[in-house]
């Protein structure tokens, strides 16, 4: 729980872009830095059933790519839907990364 605090007072550049941009003024209700079994993911919309990592280069490692797809099935059988996004897309182009988030809410 108190990791889960610190990530929040401690966000990456990309995830304030998106969460002040976007996630936070969304007429779906969307958490930061929600605890989902042993698992911190990044945005989670419970009414969606959604979780939104935010990937830095971190993630693209032969490691860092095994241990988010344990983390992806592990929540998944939850009921939850995964979405992976690359930073370099919400510094790129935060429109299109909206669009997207949008088309998996109101399929």
């Amino acid at each position: 729980m108190e990791k889960a605090r610190d990530l929040r007072k401690n966000m990456t550049k990309e995830e304030k872009n998106l969460w002040y941009n976007f996630l936070s003024k969304h007429e779906k209700k969307f958490v930061r830095q929600k605890i989902i079994d042993d698992f911190i993911v990044d945005f989670y919309c419970n009414e969606c059933k959604l979780a939104i990592e935010l990937d830095g280069s971190q993630h693209y490692s032969e490691d860092g790519l095994k241990k988010d797809e344990i983390r992806t099935e592990k929540i998944s059988n939850y009921g939850i839907t995964v979405v992976r996004i690359k930073n370099h897309l919400i510094n790129e182009d935060l429109k299109h990364v909206c669009f997207y988030i949008n088309s998996l809410i109101y399929k």
